[in-house]
């Protein structure tokens, strides 16, 4: 297969594609190949999530189904955040597309295996659990890596749109969970469920076993990395790296605080479906697709919205309050049904212009560790809201639960707003404090932090303006 050269091998950054009439997946062989086995994969995981939630709540606990259904949720997100540094190394140290079919195929033989359980007898609870955490670990190594891999992949000019749709997996699965997961298990049962994702799982490895990574950030005698993608393990540790980014910190801090009331929604929905709109599985299946049709929207279009992602990011988080919000307040399906619909797009905007700025911002060498601490930090608060608003769905309605989610948003976007620092990328001079600078020359916010390729070995400069993705 051939492929264009890095944007390490050119002195000036490429030129943004214009006059393309196929999308990215259509003329990238390679990243289209990869995408659509995350998108499988994602799906997956997503679909046994939702399924295995519901039939919770509606079939195995009496009484507790809240905070067995939060408890679920934790589970699945836990080896996230456990494993970050163990992650970190395996993404810095094996080839790419390795470890994503092996994580693949992993959770394609676990799900295999609670298939034969469940057909064969009475699924107990702890079993659904093992399997989610069996699933949630291969994940953990599958989503980082697949992050890391979009330079390997892609030109530097097709990065945003690489991210956009990468990040679209998200919404894909969400909005396949809302119309399979709890349906299936209305209809087959966890045994049916647990078939289709052994099957979306083995699909996916099967798929990335047909793409070759082209090697970033190597010269042309091919140092640095191995044909597949692999690279030599990072010489910072991850507090070194989070310490050399700080706006980078900032900004992750922030969406930290946000994700303990906005995936709270994972187990609100459930409960909001039983309690409040006495639903049945087509009820979950509408609300999550509300959800995953307005994160894909968000992730299409998230390039196109006007301003810097600071901005951007904190409009997006008091629209979500206010979504939010309207549920506690109305109770009827084409309320939360919308409400859902812009908070996904808001998910998906902030999705794209954050992970965009952020493969531009940290050098090549730390993508690996930087990007499993990245879903490590933002997910560490997922196990957490999973259980704090599962113990408080058993003893509040699911309509105050909305309300607390709304307001929790809020102080995490006035931090955001008022966040300090430009984003500049590691390595660049600081033309505030270089000595050598000339006050005469000031630079404009959009030009601040602007890197020289040959100052920054390994990372492709920004096509636009930063620090902040610059005027759109």
């Amino acid at each position: 297969m051939t492929t264009t050269p890095t944007p390490t091998q050119t002195p000036a950054p490429p030129p943004r594609p214009t006059g393309r009439a196929l999308p990215l997946v259509l003329r990238n062989r390679a990243f289209g190949t990869v995408w659509l086995g995350q998108v499988l994969a994602q799906a997956g995981v997503r679909m046994f999530q939702v399924g295995i939630s519901w039939w919770l709540v509606s079939e195995a606990v009496a009484g507790d189904g809240g905070f067995a259904a939060g408890l679920f949720m934790a589970v699945s997100t836990l080896p996230a955040v456990v494993l970050a540094p163990l992650v970190a190394r395996a993404v810095a140290r094996f080839a790419h597309r390795s470890l994503l079919r092996t994580a693949a195929a992993g959770a394609g033989a676990a799900a295999a295996a609670l298939a034969v359980w469940a057909g064969a007898s009475d699924l107990p609870v702890a079993a659904a659990y093992g399997a989610a955490l069996a699933l949630a670990t291969c994940q953990a190594f599958f989503d980082p890596c697949l992050t890391t891999s979009v330079p390997e992949l892609v030109d530097d000019a097709d990065i945003e749109a690489a991210t956009g749709f990468e990040l679209s997996t998200q919404s894909l699965a969400s909005l396949g969970g809302a119309l399979l997961g709890a349906l299936v298990v209305d209809a087959a049962g966890v045994a049916g469920l647990a078939v289709g994702c052994a099957a979306a799982y083995t699909t996916a490895a099967l798929l990335i076993a047909t793409v070759r990574f082209r090697t970033a950030g190597t010269d042309a005698a091919g140092q640095g990395g191995t044909a597949d993608g692999g690279r030599a393990a990072p010489r910072r540790t991850l507090r070194r790296l989070l310490g050399s980014l700080p706006y980078v910190r900032g900004v992750l801090l922030c969406f930290t605080a946000a994700n303990l009331f906005t995936t709270a929604v994972f187990v609100v929905m459930p409960l909001y479906t039983a309690s409040v709109l006495h639903g049945d599985g087509a009820t979950v299946a509408l609300l999550e697709a509300s959800l995953g049709v307005g994160t894909l929207v968000g992730s299409f279009t998230g390039a196109r919205v006007p301003g810097r992602p600071a901005v951007v990011g904190t409009a997006c988080l008091g629209a979500m309050a206010a979504a939010l919000a309207l549920p506690g307040l109305i109770a009827a399906r084409p309320v939360i049904a919308g409400s859902l619909l812009l908070t996904g797009w808001c998910v998906g905007v902030i999705g794209v212009r954050f992970v965009a700025l952020f493969q531009r911002l940290v050098p090549a060498a730390d993508k690996p560790a930087f990007f499993a601490v990245m879903q490590a930090v933002l997910g560490a608060t997922f196990p957490v809201a999973s259980l704090l608003f599962g113990f408080l769905g058993d003893h509040f309605s699911a309509r105050t639960l909305c309300l607390i989610q709304a307001a929790g948003l809020l102080p995490a976007a006035l931090a955001l707003a008022l966040l300090p620092g430009h984003a500049r990328p590691a390595g660049a001079p600081d033309p505030a404090s270089d000595p050598a600078s000339d006050p005469a020359s000031e630079q404009t916010p959009e030009q601040d932090g602007d890197p020289d390729p040959d100052q920054v070995p390994d990372q492709a400069p920004a096509p636009e303006a930063v620090p902040a993705g610059g005027a759109r």
